[in-house]
């Protein structure tokens, strides 16, 4: 998302309360150890995972095994949210991504994802690019996701804020 649409929810903020900027929002995205992700099973039942997610080019990026629960249901519901945050009532901001997930194959772009990959935590996740695919040596091969966000919410905790960014029409 660049330049998205940015509106503060009154009825979820104090009177005070200042939206938080999308490069706020942006940051915390980038510089996030952990997240969560959310996907539906075939029968309607949400399942959340934790997991590793990279920013990279307007999308957060993450990865399963083909066999793994979240595999089989994104292969039926594309749709997903992804949230990250502190686990403080009263610090820090917790962000909410929404968006369908789409499987991403292409060689350059998995490449791009790996170097990411390399820079965070502490060098244990090094993946090699596959035929459409990450390798590494812990495991068999693992899916790319990216999630280009439909909706992403900002929640400021100590000043209670609640942030709503949307894409701008095209």
């Amino acid at each position: 998302m660049k330049d998205p649409i940015t509106t503060i929810d009154p009825r979820f903020s104090e009177p005070d309360a200042e939206p938080t900027t999308w490069q706020a929002t942006q940051e915390i995205l980038e510089n996030a150890q952990m997240a969560w992700v959310t996907t539906v099973r075939a029968d309607g039942r949400p399942h959340v995972a934790p997991l590793l997610a990279v920013w990279l080019d307007g999308a957060l990026h993450f990865t399963t095994g083909p066999e793994e629960q979240k595999a089989v249901n994104l292969a039926a519901n594309p749709n997903i949210v992804l949230t990250t945050g502190r686990d403080a009532w009263d610090e820090g901001v917790d962000v909410v991504v929404e968006g369908p997930a789409y499987r991403v194959t292409d060689r350059e772009t998995l490449a791009r994802l790996a170097a990411a990959w390399r820079t965070k935590w502490d060098g244990r996740w090094v993946y090699e690019v596959g035929d459409g695919v990450f390798l590494n040596d812990v495991g068999g091969p693992a899916l790319v996701f990216g999630v280009e966000p439909t909706k992403v919410l900002a929640f400021g905790k100590g000043t209670f804020s609640h942030t709503r960014h949307v894409p701008r029409p095209a």
